[in-house]
């Protein structure tokens, strides 16, 4: 089974506006609302290559509500823990201005509320995968992933959980100590661990594979139009361009290549095949106003 967790789910509210101007009454010329978050965004496209999920993660409030009522609508299997005070957050995304967001905070996770996702945790068993993506709210430490791969590992029932991470900064660099599975920076977070600016595939491909020194089985990187690129366990090098395409909307693009990746790992074993489909994924959904259908990734897979 996979799991996949996002600590601080959304509501994502997507706007196109004619002519926004500061300082005077805008109005929207489009406007769709869906459940939001890298690990629902991973649970989504998940469900839609066929590979059975749940999504975990805490909801607060009426928005937290409708977030949940919006993602089983989509068939998705959850177990949120519920949040006593405050409001799952809603996100603006403006699609006009090159992906401008306003992104909320959303609710404060005491202890308690955190110790009932950590035993819900509980049930992974060997052969699980788990998904830790996104940030991290008020409440949570900053290097929960961290501790939550090393409380799973350290179990002595643990028969091998797979972990995929898709983080930036010290939250990323945190894991790598516990091997995960795959993880998922795009370039520029991956010039931000090493203090460089990568430009070229070849730079990133170089950095990724120190990640993968440090710790890290698998190393995804997302380039944007130059494509990504893939260092996998054994040490193979891989590159591919970005398929061609008219950009719609990229908000989920990265979390679609984290659930391709993993998608065609789980369908074939083969490192390859699963960095074909996790590029095919992430660019269909990166193609169309909701996030990658089974049909648009064999489509460009061709």
């Amino acid at each position: 089974m996979v799991y996949t967790m996002t600590l601080n789910p959304s509501l994502d509210y997507t706007i196109t506006i004619d002519g926004f101007a500061l300082g005077k009454t805008n109005r929207t010329v489009t406007e769709q609302i869906f459940p939001g978050g890298k690990g629902i965004n991973v649970s989504m496209v998940l469900s839609n290559l066929g590979i059975e999920n749940v999504a975990l993660g805490f909801l607060a409030g009426f928005t937290g509500e409708e977030i949940r009522r919006r993602t089983e609508a989509l068939g998705l299997r959850t177990d949120f823990v519920m949040v006593k005070e405050g409001l799952s957050r809603i996100n603006v995304k403006m699609k006009d201005f090159e992906g401008t967001e306003i992104n909320g905070k959303g609710p404060v996770i005491g202890q308690e509320e955190l110790e009932l996702l950590l035993h819900k945790l509980e049930r992974l068993q060997g052969g699980d995968t788990l998904v830790l993506s996104g940030s991290v709210p008020t409440g949570v430490p900053g290097e929960i992933y961290g501790r939550i791969m090393k409380r799973i590992s350290g179990r002595t029932t643990d028969r091998g959980v797979r972990f995929v991470v898709d983080a930036s900064g010290e939250l990323l660099k945190s894991v790598l100590p516990f091997h995960p599975f795959l993880i998922k920076p795009n370039v520029n977070e991956l010039g931000e661990l090493f203090g460089v600016r990568i430009e070229t595939v070849e730079e990133a491909i170089l950095y990724a594979g120190r990640l993968r020194e440090e710790g890290a089985q698998n190393v995804l990187v997302s380039m944007g139009s130059k494509g990504a690129v893939l260092v996998d366990e054994p040490g193979n090098e891989y590159r591919l361009p970005a398929p061609k395409g008219r950009l719609v909307n990229a908000v989920g693009a990265g979390d679609s290549m984290v659930a391709g990746f993993l998608a065609g790992w789980m369908q074939s074993g083969d490192y390859g095949r699963a960095f074909r489909m996790g590029v095919a994924a992430g660019s269909a959904s990166a193609f169309s106003e909701g996030m990658a259908t089974r049909e648009a990734v064999v489509k460009l897979l061709g």
